[in-house]
């Protein structure tokens, strides 16, 4: 009679365990490249928190790479040397491509890598469940974990994007010139084509002194964007100023809303222009509570760049941008 503690594993035991290794081998690899775009991603981080966010997701992404490749070798999987230069090369392809997109394209593209990431987890959980592998099972299910809050995190930074920012990576030089390239393109709402040329057909009827202002103005819109605050200038900000007067005194409420938006996004209104009365007055942490009694995005907006222009202390901008951020997330659970 064989002894059962020697017998072999049947067919369909080795065959699920054979599936299980290719899994984790599969989860090697896009842990690998997941740790090395992390790291790419620090140089985008707008904030320090969001800096030690990504620096921390980087390591915890090297430590489950590590776990994964503990598992292989308890069920005595070959070494694979292959892996980690495949994700190494990945990860180099992907960002090299990535910086002839804007940055929404970019993010998606990391959503995409965390869910194949999680979709693969679920599975492998599921596959060590039926072969009785506990210690794959609790790293799946870690794994699982894991990759539910980077997916829940990058959606909700494509729902900052999505808002009109700030978001808690900018993009790239490349980025931006992409994301220039679409908006000029397909401009946002409140910098349509349908509006700009409505502004200056009423600037012309209105008087020659705001002619040049205006078109100022449309041409600034379409290429400050996200990169708005790299080119703010005192000269620029007067000039907006007087644009603005001059289209309410003429009575085009579209283009003063418009300019209004852009000084908004520049960081150049003026204190008493801000949502938060005598917020130039206000220590940090009744600058703190004052932004997150806040709701509207346009308003949180226009407070994070003004601070960022001016006094820009690190707690006010992290708390205000993790107050966008927890909107932001609102929005896309409803």
């Amino acid at each position: 009679m064989a002894n059962p503690t020697t017998a072999l594993p049947t067919a369909p035991e080795t065959a699920t365990i054979d599936t299980v290794v290719g899994q984790l081998r599969a989860l090697e690899q896009l842990t690998r490249t997941e740790a090395h775009i992390a790291r790419v991603r620090l140089g985008q981080a707008r904030t320090e928190a969001v800096r030690r966010e990504l620096e921390q997701n980087g390591t915890n992404s090297v430590r489950r790479a590590e776990r994964i490749e503990r598992a292989l070798r308890d069920l005595n999987a070959p070494p694979d040397v292959v892996t980690p230069t495949i994700g190494r090369v990945v990860a180099l392809v992907k960002t090299a491509l990535e910086q002839v997109q804007a940055i929404d394209e970019a993010l998606l593209s990391d959503l995409t890598l965390e869910h194949q990431l999680l979709d693969r987890s679920r599975y492998l959980r599921v596959l060590a469940q039926v072969a009785g592998l506990e210690a794959v099972e609790r790293l799946a299910g870690d794994l699982v974990d894991a990759h539910t809050a980077t997916v829940e995190w990058l959606t909700t930074v494509l729902a900052e994007e999505a808002l009109g920012g700030p978001t808690a990576l900018i993009p790239t030089t490349l980025q931006r010139l992409a994301g220039g390239v679409a908006h000029a393109v397909a401009l946002p709402t409140r910098f349509a084509v349908e509006q700009v040329n409505r502004a200056v057909h009423t600037v012309y009827r209105t008087g020659e002194g705001a002619i040049g202002a205006v078109e100022g103005v449309a041409g600034r819109a379409a290429r400050f964007g996200n990169d708005a605050r790299e080119v703010a200038t005192a000269g620029r900000d007067a000039t907006l100023q007087q644009a603005e007067r001059v289209a309410r005194r003429e009575g085009a409420d579209t283009v003063a809303g418009a300019v209004h938006d852009t000084r908004a996004e520049l960081g150049s209104l003026a204190a008493s222009e801000l949502p938060i009365k005598h917020y130039e007055e206000m220590t940090g942490p009744n600058a703190i509570a004052a932004i997150r009694s806040l709701s509207d995005p346009d308003d949180l907006r226009a407070m994070i760049t003004f601070e960022q222009s001016h006094k820009n202390r690190s707690g006010v901008v992290d708390a205000a941008q993790a107050h966008y951020a927890a909107i932001a997330e609102d929005r896309t659970d409803k």
